[in-house]
């Protein structure tokens, strides 16, 4: 039966859609759908809210599609049909609610899919490692195998929209979520970062670091998940754990290279790399900003580092790095050549030492919190600052400023995380305000904002498949693209008052 979208319907002889003011002559309709265009006020006010939103009605898309096929011309030029779909769908999430999830996630968290064994034998199984501000390490099974460990089950409950509001095939339940008995953990400090060591890498293992306390500092450790995992043990977790590095000062944020050797650790007086195997340490840069956000290149030889007082800067790590912090190469960078004033005006120029290439530095107007590079496009980043700005740059045109802009974020003061789906087409955050937003990455268009939570959204994971989604191509059907996004797209955020899960359907 095909599924049936607002705004149109299906016509089985003719198979295809048509909308449903002013049909073609001599097409026919069925009864489900003469009973929905009898009641047309809700699908026409969510037509309303989908072209406001994005620009273009679904019914336009559909009936330039069957004229024209993907390519699709309108007074703003020519789109393409999949990509202005896809914009559509993307302004209509159902949002869900964990319960027994308090304060679990509210810092960081990762997914990932491990082997595990249950009474059936050994399975896959999708785990969702979460870390919480008060030093909570927890995993989480997603689905089914959980069933089977007789853990915590943790039960959606939908939040947004209401019912009435979205026709029912929407509102799919996702499913519980399951913490198995040994899967819990409580760590010396709080959980600053979770990263998967080498995401597309055959080497399951996962990156977490604690910021660090008054009287001792932060701390590297590996989360071994290679082997499969027995969670009836009551100490499962523990005994994958493994210290790998202590360092004397807080770790705000960590990343992985691409061959997950080796983590790139970003602290209060600069950053430093560690071997994952050996658990050397060696500074690649030191700064008295602290670096609240880090991201290495798709290559791995590049990190960017987002600092307290707004400068990201670029650091070369493939040069033989140096223990002693003396032996830095220093970099004074005047304000002026950023295009902004100092902090006062006896402060004109900052100092950091280490690889750094001064040219591509640059310089937002408050904390950098958030980075995330792009893997189709290697030079191009999101950054996000403090004031509630979100920007798209290219190193290559650093000077020009950002290439793209994304209103409507709001922040003062707390360290948001940006979220990118696999396709990289859309970027999400939680504000300051509780709301969700999300945007699409090229036209820098806000496609959906919405009060979901009573505290802020911190932490943001979209859900990763098995394999690497494919960008559809123009030979791809409406189906097929409906099919394919609908396994596809998921993404977790965590906050004080529990997990939540944005789904798409």
């Amino acid at each position: 039966m095909p599924q049936e979208l607002p705004g149109f319907y299906y016509d089985k002889e003719k198979n295809r859609y048509f909308p449903l003011k002013g049909p073609i002559p001599g097409s026919s309709r069925s009864s489900s759908s003469s009973n929905n265009a009898k009641k047309p006020s809700t699908n026409n006010t969510q037509e309303s809210n989908f072209f406001r939103r994005t620009g273009v009605r679904i019914s336009q898309l559909l009936q330039g599609r069957e004229l024209n096929g993907n390519v699709i011309t309108s007074r703003k030029g020519k789109c393409d049909f999949v990509e202005e779909f896809l914009k559509i769908q993307a302004s209509q999430p159902v949002v869900w609610k964990y319960r027994s999830t308090e304060k679990i996630a509210d810092s960081a968290m990762d997914q990932i899919h491990i082997d595990i064994h249950t009474a059936e034998g050994q399975t896959e199984a999708n785990v969702l490692i979460t870390g919480g501000v008060n030093g909570s390490l927890s995993l989480f099974e997603v689905g089914k195998a959980g069933e089977h460990n007789h853990g915590v089950e943790c039960i959606p409950d939908r939040m947004w929209p209401v019912i009435e509001e979205k026709r029912a095939e929407s509102g799919k339940d996702p499913g519980c979520i399951w913490r198995p008995p040994g899967a819990s953990l409580h760590m010396s400090s709080n959980i600053s970062c979770i990263k998967m060591c080498g995401k597309h890498s055959p080497i399951q293992r996962a990156l977490i670091t604690t910021l660090g306390s008054e009287t001792s500092g932060g701390s590297v450790y590996i989360l071994n998940l290679v082997e499969p995992v027995d969670f009836d043990s009551s100490s499962a977790i523990g005994e994958m754990m493994r210290r790998t590095a202590d360092f004397n000062c807080t770790i705000w944020t960590a990343d992985c290279s691409y061959n997950s050797n080796r983590a790139v650790i970003g602290t209060n007086v600069g950053a430093a790399l560690v071997n994952l195997e050996t658990g050397m340490t060696s500074w690649v840069c030191r700064s008295k900003s602290d670096v609240l956000s880090q991201q290495l290149d798709p290559s791995g030889n590049i990190v960017l580092c987002g600092l307290r007082n707004g400068a990201i800067l670029t650091v070369d790590v493939r040069e033989k790095q140096e223990r002693v912090s003396d032996r830095f190469i220093r970099h004074r960078i005047p304000y002026s050549s950023l295009g902004r004033q100092g902090p006062n005006s006896s402060k004109q120029w900052f100092e950091v030492k280490g690889n750094i290439y001064p040219s591509r530095t640059i310089l937002m107007p408050s904390s950098v919190c958030s980075l995330v590079s792009l893997q189709s496009y290697d030079q191009c980043f999101l950054a996000s600052s403090m004031d509630g700005l979100i920007k798209l740059y290219d190193q290559r045109m650093t000077k020009r400023g950002a290439v793209q802009s994304y209103e409507g974020h709001v922040n003062s003061h707390t360290r948001l995380q940006l979220g990118v789906d696999q396709s990289e087409r859309f970027v999400m955050a939680g504000g300051e305000d509780c709301s969700l937003r999300l945007w699409s990455i090229k036209s820098g268009k806000l496609l959906f904002e919405e009060k979901i939570s009573d505290s802020v959204l911190s932490t943001v994971c979209w859900k990763r498949s098995e394999r690497l989604v494919k960008t559809l191509n123009e030979g791809n059907i409406y189906d097929e693209c409906l099919s394919r996004q609908n396994h596809s797209w998921g993404t977790w955020f965590g906050s004080q008052e529990g997990l939540f899960y944005i789904s798409w359907s």
